[in-house]
């Protein structure tokens, strides 16, 4: 068995809604998908701003999808 075994392979895409473990800024922790690949952008669901961030990042501070 390989370690990718164990692994939960969750698909993001493009319009998703989701949950960070941080909040940003402006209070708000929901981020809109506008990207999906090797890095993800997000639009900021409280005050508009957009970020792109590589996917092992992403992968580590997200929670959850909020709505998809």
């Amino acid at each position: 068995m390989n370690v990718g075994d164990f692994m939960e392979h969750i698909v993001y895409n493009v319009g998703d809604v989701v949950r960070m473990k941080k909040l940003h800024p402006c209070g708000s922790d929901t981020w809109e998908l506008t990207r999906v690949g090797m890095d993800f952008g997000m639009k900021c669901q409280g005050c508009g701003h957009f970020v792109r961030i590589p996917r092992v990042k992403f992968e580590k501070m997200v929670r959850s999808i909020v709505e998809g």
